[in-house]
């Protein structure tokens, strides 16, 4: 065992100890007499798709960022979203301006259909389970679905800010940095 995968397993190890006594007793050899910890899933098993949110469904429906494309954002390449919000800011001209909203509306129409797709399938998975009839090639297929499509929806965004960036100037893009508080 190499020494990252020997430190992994004792962290893993580790943190399961507390858990375990938790679960199996007072972790001093006698059984706990009423285990009351609380799931912090309560109130969860009455949302329509036990594994997301409300909000998480409208993110994914609407095309919200999400924090999705923070690798692109971060390093440099900025999103039509913003660079729309600081157009007069950063001197879009208007075929900048008119390429950039043309960008965010097919992005938009992209991201929505693959979202429209991934709640799609976390209700099929979700009615897997609910209606008892969830086995193990379902989930595989399913579950490597949902990857997948969330996959293209980060890819989606990432590529987004590829184009913006090539739509914009260094200097724009040094200006969009700056007054999004990355740089100095």
């Amino acid at each position: 065992m190499n020494r990252i995968n020997a430190v992994t397993f004792a962290a893993v190890l580790a943190a399961s100890l507390p858990a375990a006594a938790q679960h199996h007793g007072t972790g001093h050899g006698k059984p706990a007499e009423h285990a009351t910890a609380a799931s912090p899933y309560v109130g969860q098993e009455k949302r329509e798709i036990k594994a997301m949110s409300e909000q998480e469904q409208r993110g994914w429906l609407e095309g919200q960022g999400m924090g999705l494309a923070r690798a692109a954002e971060l390093n440099g390449y900025p999103g039509p979203m913003h660079t729309l919000e600081l157009a007069d800011s950063i001197g879009l001209s208007p075929a900048q301006l008119a390429a950039s909203r043309e960008l965010m509306q097919r992005h938009k129409a992209e991201a929505r259909a693959l979202g429209v797709r991934l709640v799609e399938t976390e209700r099929q998975l979700d009615a897997a389970f609910r209606e008892k009839r969830a086995n193990d090639t379902d989930v595989e297929r399913l579950t490597a679905e949902i990857a997948q499509i969330q996959g293209s929806i980060r890819a989606s965004h990432l590529r987004t800010h590829l184009a913006q960036q090539r739509l914009l100037s260094a200097e724009q893009v040094s200006a969009y940095n700056r007054l999004r508080g990355y740089t100095q």
